[in-house]
């Protein structure tokens, strides 16, 4: 006897057997789960309707476990103690897959969020400008399905998006509830500071609205008073200028590592122009032109006969060795000023030999000291 069916009272009640439905046709469903399908004919449509209901749920549970390969209900199981507990966020590899490392970066207008945010952006951190706070966790979660592609993310939080300061505490509390490490960064600066940093880029305070910048920044410091209080690291800018900013927050984040120089090693024809963005420039027209040479001319620097022609003239290789040793020099201060790329312009007349074999043995010799390298032909070919 199922659950629906009632006793018989002697009186020969009348059944009637409904259409066969969906439990028919899935495999391994027999007589038995059909016999649900059996209902008294005194019971109201309504209450057929609401036994079919029940029998459809009843009958794809067991499907479901089959297509599951006889598993249970996947439910978690509960956790004994000292056991993992999910963090709610199940990355795209796979419950082992880290989540992302985050960062939230504020304070008050003017103390160097957008130079900090820079910062972490040359030391390889996802940044994410004036995003609302509502939608912190999701970029986080978008992170731990990158496949570690986005490992670590800065988020800027400011004044701009006040409205949305009101989710910032909800948005923190679900971070912690899903073990997600994070670190606030608040950057202070004194009113005075800020008012000459104001008064010199003659831009009004977010806040100030018809009143004074000083009334704009008293403003933003109540707004963001619970926020430095929570901050896990608060660095006064009153008297540090772009270059010390920036080595603080190296000294923060970028590890025991020193950060990282990158260098596009450029070839180009003087009579063509010198290039705008060239940092350093090398001038090798000292050495004799390979145009002159006829079996060498309709080739260029890529050539290795080209390169062994320039590179056997008397000079060539102490210039290499000597020029080397300068841009070590060089790379350690730009590093200390915080400089993260620079660009090498190596010329000769027309761009075609001895400034093409150059770069590529100058961009060969940095690549081999650490240094990420990029080599590009500005001229080449335009004979």
């Amino acid at each position: 006897m199922t659950e629906h069916d009632e006793p018989d009272d002697g009186r020969g009640a009348e059944r009637q057997v409904a259409r066969p439905d969906a439990a028919d046709a899935v495999p391994g469903v027999g007589a038995a789960h059909r016999a649900h399908t059996v209902h008294d004919a005194r019971t109201t449509p309504a209450q057929q309707t609401q036994h079919r209901q029940e029998e459809r749920t009843a009958q794809r549970q067991p499907a479901a476990r089959e297509e599951a390969g006889g598993q249970g209900p996947r439910h978690p199981a509960p956790q004994e103690d000292g056991a993992h507990v999910s963090t709610g966020i199940e990355p795209a590899g796979g419950p082992e897959a880290a989540i992302p490392e985050l960062v939230i970066i504020s304070g008050m207008s003017g103390a160097g969020r957008s130079t900090a945010a820079k910062c972490l952006e040359d030391l390889g951190w996802f940044v994410v400008d004036n995003l609302p706070p509502a939608l912190i966790p999701t970029m986080v979660e978008l992170g731990a399905r990158s496949q570690g592609n986005v490992a670590r993310i800065a988020v800027v939080v400011d004044v701009r998006g006040r409205r949305f300061f009101d989710n910032l505490r909800e948005s923190l509390a679900d971070l912690e509830a899903r073990q997600v490490t994070r670190r606030i960064v608040f950057l202070e600066s004194s009113d005075d500071a800020l008012v000459r940093r104001f008064e010199s880029v003659r831009r009004p305070h977010p806040l100030q609205g018809d009143g004074r910048i000083v009334d704009g920044i008293a403003a933003e410091r109540e707004l963001l008073r619970e926020l430095r209080g929570d901050a896990d690291l608060v660095i006064d800018t009153s008297s540090l200028n772009v270059h010390e900013l920036r080595a603080k927050m190296d000294a923060q984040f970028a590890g025991e590592e020193e950060p990282e120089l990158r260098a596009t090693v450029m070839s180009f024809g003087f009579k063509y122009g010198l290039p705008v963005d060239a940092d350093l420039v090398a001038d090798m027209r000292f050495l004799p032109n390979p145009h002159w040479v006829p079996e060498l001319r309709p080739y260029t620097g890529l050539n290795e006969e080209v390169s062994a022609y320039v590179y056997g003239q008397p000079g060539a290789k102490e210039f290499l060795d000597r020029y080397t040793e300068l841009l070590q020099l060089i790379a350690a201060g730009y590093r200390r000023e915080g400089k993260r790329y620079v660009t090498i312009a190596v010329g000769c007349t027309g761009g075609k030999h001895r400034s093409v074999a150059t770069a590529e043995k100058l961009a060969a010799r940095l690549s081999s000291q650490g240094v990420e390298t990029v080599v590009v032909h500005r001229d080449m070919g335009r004979e």
